[in-house]
């Protein structure tokens, strides 16, 4: 039996990086992840630190994924409102839990410092979610239904989905083959755009570059199922052979 195909949506939150004053160094990070794991990832979405927006976006994506990855806004600062408008998504009340104090009171005493009200922000979570592990700076992440909610920190984000992967449904992988042409894009583009047309189960890019003084292509091509995968891809090189662009 064929497995399911579970779909995912990333949502980043903070103002740092829709100014440009911070470089998103997660996305691409979790992207690789779920597809080696067998989740596609499907959509991106960064919002700012607004507590409408973030609850419109999460209400929406999470409906429409089979899960929801967020990522910033759990810290200590007045700015970090993720959590407070995951409950307001879900029409819970959040407190502060006692399974996070829990795990930071001893990882802030055995550094000799304070619980302060800033910190214990970071022990808010909204009723009835699950514990993310965060191996980094302890104050863990959490999981509310299908969304998974992750620090911005990159360091810290991967702690926190390593943690989750082994709760999550996972579906049938995403396999890909390559194909490096001595050639630029255009000359390949009516071929690859006829071909995509026989196989719309088979994602088809054409990625252009240049380098050592020539344009270049590389072909991709992306399927689910391995038999309808080779058989695209014969077909690709054998086509292209036969116009010698191969």
């Amino acid at each position: 039996m064929a497995k399911e195909t579970v779909t995912a949506a990333i949502l980043v939150i903070g103002d740092e990086i829709l100014s440009g004053r911070t470089r998103d160094q997660n996305i691409g990070y979790i992207a690789a992840h779920l597809t080696t794991i067998g989740i596609a990832l499907e959509e991106v979405r960064i919002v700012p630190d607004i507590a409408p927006r973030i609850v419109a976006a999460v209400n929406e994506l999470r409906g429409c994924y089979s899960y929801l990855f967020t990522t910033g806004g759990i810290g200590p600062t007045h700015d970090d409102i993720t959590a407070d408008a995951i409950a307001a998504a879900f029409k819970v009340p959040i407190d502060i839990d006692s399974r996070a104090l829990d795990l930071m009171k001893p990882f802030y005493q055995a550094r000799g410092l304070e619980l302060t009200p800033a910190r214990l922000r970071m022990a808010r979570l909204p009723e009835g979610a699950g514990l993310i592990d965060n191996k980094v700076s302890v104050a863990p992440g959490f999981i509310m239904d299908n969304v998974i909610v992750m620090a911005g920190v990159p360091k810290v984000m991967q702690v926190m989905l390593d943690a989750v992967t082994k709760q999550l449904r996972t579906g049938a992988k995403m396999l890909t083959r390559t194909l490096d042409l001595e050639r630029p894009e255009s000359e390949i583009a009516e071929l690859l755009g006829n071909l995509q047309e026989s196989y719309d189960d088979v994602s088809m890019g054409s990625y252009p570059s240049f380098a050592d003084g020539r344009l270049k292509t590389q072909l991709v091509l992306r399927s689910i199922d391995p038999a309808r995968l080779d058989e695209a891809f014969e077909k690709l090189r054998n086509e292209l052979a036969l116009r010698g662009l191969l």
